[in-house]
């Protein structure tokens, strides 16, 4: 099958390009297409020499030249990827985290319609904003500022669902939508504002852990291969059965958070916690109710929490260091 993964070359995106080849045996074509905005093509190096991996540098936002239009014909399904999806990155530019969400996906949309294939997009709990029900069910509809600072990234992904049932209703476009939850694991951007790699890479580095607010507020935090499982078999369904929650059930506070990953590195007077004021609309809780994956899709997660943990730590203390000899050279 020809594929396209649009931001292929981020976190996500690249584990979903490695998990395809894998699942085909090498045989399904993936077409990358990304603007290494955020995303890096160091995600993508172990991939260079592999002749059905295609590397296209291109913003969604905007409409593909003819050429590369011809190029994609027979693509059998999108996964639709691309988005800065940490606070600080996706409010760096928020006009165009804004447009990505919405012109970067009606462009994808438009190419599904074209070409009859099937496309995925990756939603997020943040469509649910700082919800008023724990844990979070599909058919909750949110509790969303649709003026502030988060706005662009909430806002943009529930504008982005909407045109995607819109083209399934009017076009008959296949759709699938997955609402994914805290995504972890190996190669995300070691300063990229997550909980997750925040906690790890200050306690790697021997600085202090900053905690945002009380450290009372919840999280739910899905391992990378469970997710890119959930998507994947999301995909493979035969109809569009509405947006689905993908991610691991179990809550955890901030503050517990900091505290494992500072005892799994092993805590110094340098690692001490920092609590600075909580950014604006940041969600109480998060935690997804599951239970729409599990009957529908057969599909839960595996990834223990501190074996996750410990895979993440082995790979930013990998490249800390790899960081660390290139600026001794």
């Amino acid at each position: 099958m020809k594929i396209v993964v649009t931001g292929g070359a981020g976190f996500l995106g690249s584990h979903m390009v490695d998990y395809l080849l894998k699942k085909s045996d090498n045989k399904d074509e993936i077409y990358v297409i990304d603007n290494l905005q955020t995303g890096s093509l160091v995600n993508l190096k172990h991939l260079s020499e592999n002749p059905n991996v295609h590397f296209i540098q291109a913003d969604v936002i905007n409409a593909l030249s003819d050429e590369r239009i011809t190029s994609l014909e027979g693509i059998g399904q999108i996964y639709h990827m691309a988005c800065a999806a940490s606070p600080p990155h996706y409010q760096k530019d928020p006009i165009h985290t804004t447009m990505t969400c919405v012109q970067g996906t009606y462009n994808f949309l438009t190419l599904a319609t074209k070409w009859n294939a099937r496309l995925l997009i990756t939603s997020t709990s943040e469509v649910y904003g700082d919800p008023a029900i724990n844990p979070q069910v599909e058919t909750y509809w949110g509790n969303v500022n649709c003026t502030g600072t988060r706005s662009c990234y909430d806002e943009g992904k529930r504008a982005a669902e909407t045109l995607c049932f819109d083209f399934n209703r009017t076009k008959n476009t296949q759709v699938r939508v997955a609402r994914i939850f805290n995504t972890y694991g190996p190669r995300m951007n070691l300063t990229d504002g997550r909980i997750i790699s925040n906690f790890v890479y200050q306690a790697l580095k021997g600085i202090n852990i900053t905690v945002y607010g009380t450290g009372k507020q919840t999280r739910s935090f899905c391992y990378v291969s469970d997710q890119i499982e959930g998507l994947h078999t999301l995909m493979n369904q035969d109809v569009t059965i509405g947006p689905v929650n993908i991610g691991n059930p179990e809550e955890y506070t901030v503050l517990e958070m900091a505290e494992k990953i500072r005892e799994m590195i092993g805590a110094t007077e340098s690692n001490q916690l920092v609590f600075h004021e909580l950014p604006q609309d940041d969600p109480k809780v998060r935690r997804p109710d599951i239970t729409k994956a599990k009957t529908l899709l057969g599909w839960s997660p595996k990834v223990a929490l501190h074996e996750g943990i410990s895979l993440t730590i082995a790979d930013f203390s990998r490249r800390i260091k790899e960081e660390a000899d290139l600026l001794n050279l």
